[in-house]
């Protein structure tokens, strides 16, 4: 039992759970508005994590049984692969089936409670898209610029926006703004994971944004992109306090360069390797591919940083809501 829920666990990508915290953080923090009750706030931030949290869980199953046959030939991805052969592939599909009711219910019953029609259409747009993704026939993730697109809504606009749309009604032209930036930001930091993936996708003609680009032109893409969301995000919080004469909440704002400019070196790093590798001749290229392969496993660790990073500036602005 115990090494079923622990293959479960692998399978369900687990180490989502703190970026999934960041959804919910930058909804609550842009959504609610005092007053709000200690009990009501709980149970709402309960519900909200749970679904976004269970949400997530699907569409990460769904995408290991889905690339299955890839993953075989990534050495990278073995504990993953052997996680979906020992719980396997049948259970896995059955409790896909049995989420996917269990959060329709939830959501319904979220829905019914607070009142807003919006959260059950937000929720099944944010699931069947995650599904699709990967899965066959549609399997977005082979179609250059839809995948990232889809990979956006997904992972930032559709979880923020049920967060949000938990809390209030009232759009905020700055939350707007915030949204952006991390729209922007979850793709260019996620890019370096594509970067990862490029000689099995390319062998496997998956046409991701990065295999239709090249490793040099998506490295310098992430980078454009990376520094656009900070700036619009830190543009954002800085007129929402600036607005509210808060201003000294905005010191907190220089926590989101100093990880930025952290995560930037290593992308530097990155597009010079590709450069590289893109004028290298064939003896070389196998090293400088185990160079990039290498560089750019570590991006949990810097999408980790900055989703964290994000957190922390969305836990001020809740914290200048409703302490002062």
């Amino acid at each position: 039992m115990t090494n079923a829920v622990k293959s479960l666990a692998v399978i369900s990508r687990s180490e989502f759970l703190l970026p999934n915290l960041g959804s919910l953080i930058m909804g609550l923090a842009w959504g609610a508005n005092p007053p709000l009750g200690l009990i009501d706030g709980v149970i709402l931030i309960a519900l909200s994590f749970s679904i976004i949290n269970l949400s997530s869980a699907i569409g990460a199953q769904a995408n290991t049984l889905s690339d299955y046959e890839l993953d075989l030939r990534d050495e990278r991805k073995t504990e993953l692969v052997q996680a979906l052969d020992s719980f396997g592939h049948r259970k896995v599909q059955i409790v896909l089936v049995i989420e996917g009711c269990l959060a329709l219910v939830l959501v319904s019953t979220f829905m019914l409670i607070q009142q807003k029609a919006i959260l059950l259409p937000l929720w099944i747009a944010g699931i069947s898209l995650g599904i699709v993704y990967s899965a066959p026939p549609l399997r977005l993730k082979s179609r250059s610029w839809i995948a990232p697109v889809s990979l956006i809504l997904v992972l930032a606009i559709f979880p923020v926006l049920f967060a949000f749309y938990t809390f209030t009604f009232e759009i905020n032209t700055f939350f707007l703004i915030s949204l952006g930036g991390l729209a922007l930001t979850i793709y260019g930091v996620i890019i370096p994971t594509e970067i990862r993936d490029y000689f099995g996708d390319k062998a496997m003609n998956i046409i991701t944004m990065t295999v239709r680009l090249g490793l040099a032109r998506a490295t310098l893409l992430g980078i454009i992109l990376l520094s656009a969301g900070a700036v619009l995000t830190g543009t954002a919080l800085f007129l929402e306090w600036s607005f509210n004469q808060q201003l000294s909440f905005s010191i907190f704002i220089l926590a989101m360069p100093i990880a930025v400019v952290f995560v930037l070196a290593k992308f530097k790093k990155l597009y010079a390797l590709s450069k590289e590798y893109e004028t290298a001749n064939d003896q070389n290229c196998s090293v400088l591919e185990e160079k990039i392969v290498n560089l750019s496993s570590d991006n949990p660790k810097w999408i980790m940083l900055v989703t964290q990073t994000y957190s922390l500036l969305s836990i001020m602005l809740l914290v200048s809501k409703f302490i002062f």
